[in-house]
C-alpha cells in the first residue's frame, strides 16, 4: 500500500517531467525560430549581393508606374550567360547562351514561357540594326538584351535575372536535383568544358551539372529543340520548388545563387513570386517561336516567321493585360495590369 509520501514523490516526478518537456519544447522552438531567422538573413544578404539595377532604368518605358509582383501581372527576362574567363568571356561582354521570357498572371497564377533561339535574326535597338539576338548582350550588356526583347514582342520587361553556369547548377543542387527527360545518349561538357557528363536516354534524376549539360546540348538536333529542353527544365525546377512546404527551402535557393546571379528584384519582390508555388505546381504554357534556317548571306541566322511571332506577341500581351484588344489562347479578353494605362475588367486564362 502506497503511503502519502510516496504519492507526493510520484506527483512531483510527473510535474518535473512536464516542466522539463515544456522547457525542451520551448528551447527547440526558440532554436528553430532563430535558425529560420538566420537562414532568412543569409538569403537577404545573398539577394543584396545579387541586386543590380540598370542605370537610368527604374521601370520599362512601356510602363506608367512600377509593377508590384504581389498584385500585378509581370514579365521576367532570364539570361543565361557564359562568363568563363577560360573562354575569354565576361559577365557584361558575353553572348547569351540561353534567353527565356516568362510572363506571370497574378490572378490566375499562370505562366507563359517562351524560349528565344539565340541565332534569331532580330532588330537590336542598341546597334540600330538587325543581328543575332545573342549578340545584343555582347554589344550592350543586359540593357541591350532587355530593349531587344521589348521591341521583339512589344511588351514591357519588368525584371531580369542574369545567371552564369554556376548559378544554374546551384539552383538545381539546392533543390536536391530534378527529374527530366533525356532525349538521347550523350557525353557532354561540364561547366569547366571537360567531357565528364554521361547521360542515358529516358526520364532521369539529374544534379546541377547534369541538368546544365542537358540544357546546353544541341549536338544531335538544333537550337529549337534545345530551347524546348530548357523550357522543360524550367518546368522541372518549378515542379520541385512547388513541392516545398517550408519557406526556408526558398531561402536556401536564394543563398546558393547570390554570388553567381544578378537581378533587379529586391529580396521582398523575390519572395512575392513564391505565391505562384505555394499552392502546388502552377500552370506553365510553353510557347515556341517558329522560323526557318537562313544561310543566304554566308552567315547562319534563324529567321522568325512574322505571322507566328505576331501570334506569340499577342498571347504574351494578353497574359500581361497590356493589350485588351488582343485575345489569348482560349479566345477571352485579358485582365489589364494595374501598372498599365488601359483598363479591362475581364480575366486572362
Amino acid at each position: 500500500m502506497k503511503t502519502r509520501q510516496n504519492k507526493k514523490k510520484g506527483s512531483s516526478k510527473i510535474k518535473m517531467f512536464f516542466k522539463v518537456t515544456m522547457l525542451l519544447t520551448l528551447s527547440l522552438a526558440i532554436c528553430a525560430s532563430a535558425y529560420a531567422v538566420y537562414l532568412t538573413k543569409q538569403a537577404e544578404h545573398a539577394a543584396d549581393n545579387a541586386y543590380e539595377v540598370i542605370e537610368d532604368r527604374k521601370i520599362s518605358e512601356n510602363r506608367e508606374v512600377k509593377v508590384e509582383p504581389a498584385q500585378d501581372n509581370v514579365s521576367i527576362l532570364i539570361l543565361g550567360v557564359d562568363d568563363s574567363e577560360k573562354r575569354g568571356q565576361g559577365a557584361d561582354s558575353s553572348r547569351t547562351d540561353a534567353l527565356l521570357l516568362a510572363t506571370l498572371n497574378n490572378k490566375t497564377k499562370t505562366v507563359k514561357l517562351v524560349s528565344i533561339p539565340r541565332d534569331s535574326y532580330v532588330y537590336i535597338p542598341h546597334i540600330g540594326g538587325k543581328d543575332k539576338i545573342n549578340h545584343a548582350h555582347a554589344r550592350g550588356g543586359t540593357l541591350a538584351s532587355i530593349e531587344t526583347v521589348e521591341e521583339l514582342f512589344d511588351i514591357p520587361i519588368d525584371y531580369y535575372v542574369r545567371m552564369n553556369f554556376n548559378a544554374f547548377i546551384d539552383i538545381v543542387d539546392a533543390l536536391g536535383g530534378i527529374e527530366a527527360e533525356v532525349p538521347y545518349a550523350m557525353l557532354e561538357k561540364d561547366e569547366f568544358d571537360r567531357n565528364t557528363v554521361n547521360l542515358q536516354p529516358g526520364l532521369q534524376s539529374l544534379d546541377g551539372r547534369e541538368a546544365l549539360a542537358l540544357a546546353r546540348t544541341r549536338k544531335q538536333d538544333n537550337d529549337i529543340e534545345r530551347g524546348k529542353r530548357q523550357q522543360e527544365i524550367i518546368k522541372a525546377i518549378a515542379t520541385k520548388a512547388s513541392s516545398f512546404t517550408s519557406i526556408t527551402k526558398y531561402d536556401d535557393i536564394i543563398s546558393a545563387v547570390g554570388n553567381n546571379m544578378k537581378t533587379d528584384m529586391t529580396f521582398t519582390e523575390m519572395k512575392s513570386f513564391f505565391s505562384y508555388l505555394t499552392n502546388g505546381m502552377p500552370r506553365i504554357d510553353t510557347l515556341t517561336l517558329e522560323g526557318y534556317d537562313d544561310m543566304s548571306t554566308g552567315v547562319y541566322y534563324y529567321k522568325l516567321d512574322e505571322e507566328a511571332l505576331t501570334e506569340v506577341s499577342h498571347i504574351l500581351q494578353s497574359h500581361l493585360g497590356v493589350n485588351p484588344e488582343s485575345t489569348n489562347i482560349s479566345g477571352t479578353s485579358s485582365e489589364t495590369n494595374s501598372a498599365y494605362t488601359t483598363k479591362s475588367n475581364t480575366d486572362t486564362q
